[in-house]
């Protein structure tokens, strides 16, 4: 019922930086943004229930923006996936708090690589089959992160046949429009296959529309 402030770790990147108790589960916010929730990080944990995680053609996991770990802890104890994690996080602080406060909980192995996603993704030589982009400066998307070559980048990255889940803000208007001008005039250019989910406040892009059950 209440939110309890459990430890402030602010840094350059994210001014802002604290993790709460909140309705039993630790919550990592900025000043206007939810970064990560554990199981309640819904973005995510209504996008992955419309999709045929089945299909992902191997085990390998790539994590765009850590949080305190949402992503591998709701693939894990949600959906029982035994998959393992590339984590790519460019603030110390909050690797900090996701190791203390989030991924001790898990069984799945997860390496955390401290970086700029943006500099990884164009540098990087393996493929995965799965690329969740969960990147946000406070409550935006940073713009280097909606470039063409950053997109190309991610589409390099899947294995063949593997899903791409890149979330976007859609709770205002504004956002709505953002959102929907970024999908149809950039993010269709890279995956022309591509659909959306709306997940209630956000927009889960997919690079292809036959993932969803």
């Amino acid at each position: 019922m209440f939110e309890w402030h459990i430890e402030s770790a602010p840094s350059e990147i994210n001014p802002h930086l604290y993790v709460s108790l909140h309705n039993g589960r630790y919550q990592l916010c900025t000043a206007n943004a939810v970064y990560s929730f554990e199981d309640l990080y819904t973005n995510f944990l209504w996008a992955f229930e419309h999709l045929n995680l089945d299909k992902a053609p191997g085990k390998d996991v790539l994590i765009l923006g850590l949080g305190l770990g949402s992503i591998p802890l709701i693939l894990e104890k949600k959906f029982g996936r035994n998959f393992r994690y590339t984590a790519v996080e460019k603030d110390e602080s909050v690797i900090y708090l996701a190791e203390r406060y989030g991924l001790d909980s898990l069984k799945a192995p997860v390496s955390i690589i401290c970086a700029d996603a943006y500099a990884f993704i164009l540098q990087n030589q393996e493929q995965f089959s799965m690329i969740c982009m969960d990147i946000f400066l406070d409550d935006k998307v940073p713009e280097i992160f909606e470039s063409q070559a950053f997109l190309e980048g991610l589409r390099n990255a899947l294995a063949p046949g593997g899903l791409l889940l890149y979330n976007r803000l859609s709770d205002t208007e504004k956002d709505r429009r953002a959102t929907r001008h970024f999908f149809e005039r950039q993010f269709l250019r890279t995956f022309p296959q591509g659909a959306y989910l709306d997940v209630g406040g956000n927009w889960m892009l997919l690079n292809h529309k036959e993932a969803v059950k």
